[in-house]
């Protein structure tokens, strides 16, 4: 499975992992802050997502072995890792696997914990939409909201779409796959599984991703972690409130 990247800057690795549905752009303005703190940022979409390679097998697991790969190709070593959500579980997975490749660790509102499905309506939406019909990206939006009410969330959505060819729109991600594997999001973190390096969850003040009940099972798997809640910001935290996300990361690495 090779990843697709888009590589912001020069200096010392930084993989940036984006959430369900996301990709690796979503990123893009705070890798550009990042790459100006002497780091190599390097924004990857997981696969079945983005540009990156469409399979019909989807696990923590299979991305973790992803991003070795990645790593291996392009000879990346002591890498900082960040990853939001889903990708905060697959740096999750990543860190405790692959542990001597990992300098410093940094999830965002994700705890290693089961979740239950919840996006159904999203994959629902998604799923309707009919690109014979469909024509421009207003009329995707207006088929998606009868599924989707929130119009923020929408437009994050839409980034998935693409020209297929001239007057053919259609969707990177792999939606099918995705759809019928979403009960894989929320698998938990293996007991067993830990990470002794230096690691940073951030969750958002008005998100329950990261519950204060969660602590001290995070740090059964990760014994050297620091929290820090990001005020005025949900589950969105580095799109909600980025400058003190981005303080925080600072912070943290340094």
């Amino acid at each position: 499975m090779k990843l697709h990247a888009n590589i912001i800057g020069t200096g010392k690795p930084f993989i940036i992992l984006h959430g369900f549905i996301g990709m690796g752009d979503n990123w893009k303005t705070l890798g550009k802050q990042f790459s100006e703190w002497g780091y190599s940022i390097h924004l990857i979409d997981q696969r079945n997502h983005g540009r990156s390679s469409h399979s019909p097998d989807f696990s923590y697991q299979l991305m973790a072995n992803d991003l070795k790969e990645y790593c291996e190709d392009n000879a990346l070593e002591n890498i900082v890792l960040l990853g939001h959500s889903m990708g905060g579980k697959t740096a999750m997975e990543f860190a405790t696997s692959f542990p001597e490749l990992v300098q410093k660790l940094i999830i965002a509102d994700i705890a290693p914990k089961y979740y239950a499905p919840h996006h159904q309506d999203i994959l629902d939406g998604l799923q309707s939409l009919d690109f014979s019909e469909i024509k421009t990206r207003g009329e995707a939006d207006k088929a998606l909201a009868s599924y989707v009410p929130e119009p923020g969330i929408r437009m994050f959505l839409l980034k998935n779409l693409y020209w297929k060819e001239k007057g053919i729109l259609g969707l990177r991600l792999n939606i099918q796959v995705l759809a019928e594997k979403a009960h894989e999001i929320g698998t938990p973190l293996a007991a067993n599984a830990s990470y002794q390096g230096h690691t940073l969850f951030l969750r958002g003040a008005k998100s329950n991703y990261i519950l204060d009940e969660d602590i001290p099972h995070i740090k059964t798997h990760f014994s050297n972690m620091l929290i820090a809640t990001v005020p005025n910001a949900g589950h969105w935290l580095h799109a909600e409130n980025p400058s003190f996300f981005a303080g925080k990361i600072a912070e943290f690495l340094q």
